[in-house]
């Protein structure tokens, strides 16, 4: 009898365990498509021809995962269409992370400690179940249109000879749950770094006071810059117009913008142009920098060449991160010493710099011909990665010790 009393508990044990697990991806793709969704909206992609809105969503979802989207096409032998699109959609990115985060970290919240074999289950159930969503997606993320070769002849005649061009986009199933089991495990990973209150196996605990309070920090910099950028979105769109462009940009690339104005204000720099036949939506100084067709650099000189206000960027930086350092500080044990604070932080705002030059990059490219005539056009938009990682190993320093003489002193004053 209590042999089978223990068999029905143990079952109900991992039900409820596959049950959390799924709870974690359902919560996560509702919270990603929800914001997808309303973004393509204003973006007008429910105009699509062919009922191609679901799959443009389905892709979008897969594509804020760091998957690819592939573009090719044609029509008859004389008309072809290549391409591809690499441009992460951070905002709904950053909502999903947010909800796989407090979703999976929700069960463990009344645990001291975690055994390792407990927390390894957690995420192999996550995992499966999310590699399967994301396959399932991605076998919808395909869909064709007839595009235009931006010539009204070359249309014509197109029509005549029944060659008109057509863009396909689709997104393979393996590369898709690669990259989506890369991107969960990243997530789940950092979820566990920033929680302050997440259990922990007994072998890691020693690591909490030296990884959360710089993780924590460097974390609730990145939403702040967010937060700022999303006033600064809404206040554009109330006070000059094309709201609804505005909304579409906010719904789907803010912290694309955001972190972008973090690392110029660092001292980052991106390279890259955009030509006129095709581009991506962004702020009217950004677009003279790269809107020359040429490869330029994208630095806090030649955005403040288009508009002087950009030297705001290297002030609100500045303070920003001094002010991080000081809550770090303030949040970790007593008693430790600056030139400690100052390598945690300067680790933690390295890698939030390596993370968001690898996010911020953008490759959207076109090519459409017909008889051997047509338009291209490209938005590219890449990062100096050692550069950026080495400015934030060098602001993260400088404010790790400033930050812990300043955290010293407000606790003296406390006391």
């Amino acid at each position: 009898m209590q042999r089978t009393d223990r068999r029905t508990d143990t079952s109900a044990t991992e039900l409820q365990r596959w049950l959390a697990a799924l709870a974690t991806v359902l919560a996560t793709l509702a919270a990603m498509t929800v914001v997808a969704a309303l973004g393509l909206w204003l973006a007008g992609a429910d105009s699509l021809p062919g009922g191609g809105f679901g799959s443009v969503l389905a892709a979008t979802v897969l594509m804020a995962l760091g998957v690819p989207a592939q573009l090719e096409g044609g029509a008859v032998f004389v008309a072809t269409a290549q391409g591809g699109i690499t441009a992460i959609p951070l905002s709904v990115t950053l909502v999903g992370a947010l909800v796989a985060g407090a979703v999976f970290l929700r069960p463990l919240r009344l645990h001291a400690v975690v055994g390792p074999g407990e927390l390894l289950g957690r995420v192999l159930r996550t995992a499966v179940l999310w590699v399967a969503a994301v396959v399932l997606i991605s076998l919808g993320a395909q869909h064709s249109f007839t595009v235009s070769t931006g010539e009204e002849l070359l249309d014509e005649l197109g029509s005549l000879i029944g060659a008109e061009p057509t863009v396909g986009f689709k997104v393979e199933p393996f590369p898709a749950a690669g990259l989506g089991l890369l991107w969960l495990v990243v997530v789940l990973a950092l979820a566990l770094a920033v929680s302050r209150r997440a259990p922990l196996p007994s072998r890691l605990v020693r690591f909490h006071s030296a990884v959360r309070p710089a993780a924590h920090a460097v974390l609730t910099l990145l939403l702040v810059y967010v937060g700022l950028a999303l006033v600064v979105g809404l206040v554009t769109a109330v006070t000059q117009g094309q709201a609804r462009e505005t909304l579409a940009v906010i719904m789907l690339g803010l912290p694309n913008l955001a972190w972008l104005a973090l690392g110029i204000g660092l001292g980052a720099s991106w390279h890259g142009h955009v030509t006129d036949t095709i581009g991506l939506p962004m702020p009217e100084p950004l677009a003279a920098v790269l809107h020359s067709g040429q490869d330029v650099t994208l630095d806090l000189g030649t955005l403040a060449e288009q508009d002087g206000r950009a030297w705001l960027l290297l002030v609100l930086a500045a303070v920003a991160v001094l002010l991080t350092g000081t809550g770090m500080a303030m949040h970790a044990p007593p008693g430790i010493p600056a030139w400690r604070h100052a390598l945690h932080l300067a680790v933690a705002l390295a890698l939030a710099m390596l993370l968001i030059g690898l996010l911020t990059r953008i490759s959207a490219a076109l090519g459409l011909s017909l008889l051997g005539l047509g338009a291209r056009g490209a938005t590219e938009l890449e990062p100096n990665l050692l550069v950026a990682v080495a400015l934030g190993a060098g602001w993260g320093a400088v404010a790790g010790l400033i930050g812990g003489a300043a955290a010293r002193r407000l606790r003296r004053a406390e006391s």
